[in-house]
């Protein structure tokens, strides 16, 4: 007869409000120092994925940057040129729930200051005034053309069915920019949405999760249903994340890419962020995914010359006998995700394109 007594008292499983605070606090106080500009850059993401998700937060979770609540003004003053990242830090721990108001005084100095006058681009320019609009100020009133400039850009499809990530990471945050993170219609024409399909069949077939994730949001803000194949993918691929923990791991990692694949989890209307986390220093790493097609795609079109057509059924065969077995996999894929991928191989071929000026 055995005198070993069993109880049947159930571990503790971290809930997803607690998963979601630890990883608030990594960032906020295990990764990077707070003077350091990738800490802005990190916390500034995160915070604002959880702020336009309205994820649940469990209590005291926004404990962790209250030291930098109450330096944000010193930090702004002595560091303007990242006025954006702190204002972005301090307005989003207010709307998630840091007591204080902060912001709007810091919105009315920023304007002020001018310091959006001082950006070179239009894209700079609409965060600024997107960020300061949020307590009410305008930091450029004179720029009446912005938004249609910003609509010009993005309209351009052509632009798009070429591989050009940093074009592409510009269209998805005009959207975010325009739709206020998924609060109003942007009032994309159908050229933009065009544009965001041919720059998601360009990042499926680079297999490129970040960025493929980012188009899916945007679209699903501009009102759209991205592409099954798409979203299942990126599903599969957040899913996949590893997570390592001590104080030896390297934060030169794919956090990014976790946030936003987990960031069109919640979108979605699927479970985000779910991985357990650590009140700890913590890196990401994306699995190691399949080389998607693009480069021999590419490299297919460039050797042909003269001899290559803007007419998919024509080039198929000769694109098809260029790739590995996974690379026509993807590519089977690709096709299979969009009904615009024949429009999108025409720009692609870059037919006009051969007889550059003398």
């Amino acid at each position: 007869m055995s005198n070993v007594i069993h109880l049947n008292v159930p571990s503790h499983r971290q809930s997803k409000a607690e998963g979601r605070s630890a990883l608030l606090t990594s960032f906020a106080q295990h990764r990077r120092f707070n003077d350091d500009v990738f800490w802005l850059k990190e916390n500034a993401e995160l915070l604002n994925i959880l702020e336009c998700t309205g994820l649940p937060l469990a209590d005291q979770a926004l404990a962790a940057h209250e030291g930098f609540y109450e330096q944000v003004e010193k930090r702004l003053g002595f560091f303007p040129q990242y006025y954006r990242f702190l204002l972005s830090i301090c307005l989003d721990l207010e709307d998630l729930g840091m007591a204080g108001t902060k912001g709007e005084a810091l919105c009315a100095w920023v304007a002020q200051q001018g310091f959006a006058e001082a950006e070179l681009s239009d894209l700079q320019r609409a965060e600024a005034r997107r960020l300061m609009r949020r307590r009410g100020v305008d930091p450029l009133p004179h720029d009446t053309g912005l938004t249609d400039r910003l609509h010009r850009f993005i309209d351009r499809s052509e632009t798009f069915a070429m591989p050009n990530k940093k074009a592409a990471y510009e269209l998805t945050h005009i959207v975010f920019y325009l739709s206020e993170y998924g609060r109003r219609d942007p009032r994309l024409s159908q050229a933009a949405i065009t544009s965001l399909e041919f720059a998601g069949i360009l990042a499926y077939l680079d297999q490129n999760a970040d960025l493929l994730a980012e188009i899916c949001v945007a679209m699903r803000y501009a009102g759209q249903q991205p592409s099954a194949i798409w979203e299942d993918w990126l599903e599969r691929e957040t899913h996949r994340f590893s997570i390592s923990t001590g104080p030896q791991v390297d934060t030169a990692d794919d956090y990014h890419d976790y946030f936003v694949c987990n960031w069109l989890m919640a979108v979605s209307g699927r479970d985000a962020f779910v991985k357990p986390a650590e009140f700890d220093r913590m890196a990401f790493r994306r699995a190691q995914p399949f080389t998607g097609p693009l480069r021999e795609m590419s490299e297919c079109m460039f050797r042909m010359e003269d001899d290559r057509s803007s007419d998919w059924a024509a080039m198929r065969p000769h694109v098809e006998d260029a790739l590995t077995e996974i690379g026509f996999d993807i590519l089977t894929e690709a096709r299979a995700s969009s009904d615009k991928f024949e429009a999108f191989f025409a720009g692609f071929a870059r037919t006009g394109l051969r007889r550059t000026p003398s």
